[in-house]
């Protein structure tokens, strides 16, 4: 699939649901790679704020993402519309340190990018793919969230606030085409009893009886209802019995549940890419959205830079063993350090490596600790580089090669007995004159153990032939 933007410049314009502040939202096309951004066009030098769980600062009642000074509170319905329509890169130009609420859902947002409509662009969109069961569970609030693989987004929800008003609700999203129809349209929601507290901590300042759907689970004396009025700055309603109240009418029986999951997607969306999977979500909220967001961005990351390890199934015959090894190579023991080749084009070369505690070097390389030498790492990646590299000449046997340097060597974790080095060489360029160049990574499970660029010639052993 390709990225996407948007074709022209849209804006919506409304007052922020926690500062009340009037405030005016643009979206802007992007070019590839660019991502969702925020700038904050009302502070001195316009700064940016990407939206990256990185740079959440807060998840009191909505989420807000920083960058140095520069805030932006309730940035997930937005978001979460977003990565509903597939769009992957906006510049999003905001005169406040709020997106405006609206009516509580996305329905405003979608409209106004539909109007205009989105572009493909010339690059591929990077997926985060789940490979395995990801789970976690906030101790403190009760919830849940459990991610496996899958070769789409779909997500559920199941929200219980033990309140026989609202009641256990789910809701579920099977195909982001279903997005606009089935989730964009739902509203907030509050607890009548909330307001007040909310209030007194300074939000909801933007907040009114008819941009968000307000449950009263118990029945409110009409004084206080009329002081709750006042204070919000809208004229007063009555409540004569538990229930939603008259104010608005539901789009969906399960109006609360379907917003719960419009603002885990924009919450998810922090993640920064696209994801295929099934996300499970019970009792959802923005804290531990966020800081599953998080766990998810992190694997993301170890993901990408494991992208290129190899497959390594033992129950596959080896391309070759350690026979054919010794063949081409003139180690022998104790310094033969491949035992198997599993992959060998004209460009890369696999080998493997069983580490055990027999390896004569563990016993005076850090006794009683045993950890293979950084050194032997390199020997091993330069004779599985050397299987490569003598698969290019008709004579293997009669030829041998030789380190002339090594670059940019990194170790990055111990290598102990009981670990099997997946040894991976790729060729930087094309063997010109005998000289190899080629880039090397040992893996060990999904640790990248260590790495560096190594240099050698091949040459025959008997210059007189």
């Amino acid at each position: 699939m390709k990225q996407h933007t948007i074709k022209q410049t849209v804006a919506v314009s409304g007052v922020g649901l926690h500062s009340g502040s009037k405030v005016t939202m643009t979206f802007n096309p992007a070019p590839v790679n660019h991502g969702v951004k925020f700038q904050r066009t009302d502070l001195d030098g316009a700064p940016i704020v990407a939206a990256d769980v990185n740079k959440v600062s807060s998840t009191n009642r909505s989420t807000t993402i920083q960058s140095g000074a520069a805030s932006v509170k309730t940035v997930e319905h937005a978001l979460s519309v977003l990565f509903g329509l597939e769009i992957d890169n906006v510049l999003i130009e905001i005169d406040g340190p709020e997106a405006p609420i609206l009516d509580g859902s996305g329905k405003d947002i979608l409209k106004a990018i539909e109007g205009v409509g989105k572009e493909e662009q010339d690059a591929e969109r990077e997926f985060f793919e789940i490979e395995e069961t990801i789970s976690y569970r906030d101790e403190q609030t009760g919830a849940e969230f459990m991610a496996t693989p899958a070769d789409s987004f779909q997500v559920t929800t199941m929200i219980d606030f033990n309140s026989p008003t609202l009641g256990h609700q789910y809701a579920s999203l099977e195909r982001l085409e279903d997005y606009k129809t089935e989730i964009a349209h739902a509203r907030t929601f509050v607890f009548l009893r909330e307001l007040e507290h909310l209030l007194n901590d300074g939000l909801i300042k933007g907040g009114d009886f008819d941009n968000a759907i307000v449950i009263a689970d118990k029945v409110m004396e009409q004084d206080a209802l009329d002081a709750l009025a006042k204070r919000l700055g809208k004229p007063s309603v009555k409540v004569e019995k538990q229930g939603i109240l008259n104010t608005v009418d539901l789009y969906y029986e399960n109006e609360p549940a379907r917003h719960k999951l419009l603002d885990l997607i924009g919450d998810l969306a922090l993640v920064g890419k696209p994801i295929k999977g099934k996300i499970v979500a019970t009792k959802p909220g923005h804290t531990s959205n966020v800081v599953f967001a998080g766990k998810l961005k992190k694997i993301f990351m170890e993901q990408k830079k494991l992208r290129g390890k190899p497959k390594y199934d033992p129950n596959d015959p080896p391309l070759k063993d350690v026979v054919d090894i010794q063949q081409m190579l003139p180690h022998r023991f104790p310094f033969v350090l491949v035992d198997k080749i599993i992959e060998l084009s004209e460009t890369h070369v696999v080998g493997v490596k069983n580490v055990t505690f027999n390896e004569n070097f563990f016993q005076g390389h850090f006794p009683g600790n045993p950890v293979f030498p950084g050194v032997l790492q390199m020997e091993a990646l330069a004779q599985t580089g050397g299987i490569l590299a003598l698969s290019t000449v008709p004579d293997p046997e009669n030829w041998d090669t030789y380190f002339l340097k090594i670059d940019n060597a990194k170790f990055k974790a111990k290598v102990v007995p009981g670990d099997t080095m997946i040894l991976k060489m790729e060729l930087l360029s094309p063997i010109r004159r005998g000289i190899v160049q080629m880039q090397g990574t040992t893996y060990v499970g999904n640790k990248i153990v260590s790495e560096g660029e190594l240099t050698a010639q091949i040459i025959r052993r008997n210059l007189n032939e």
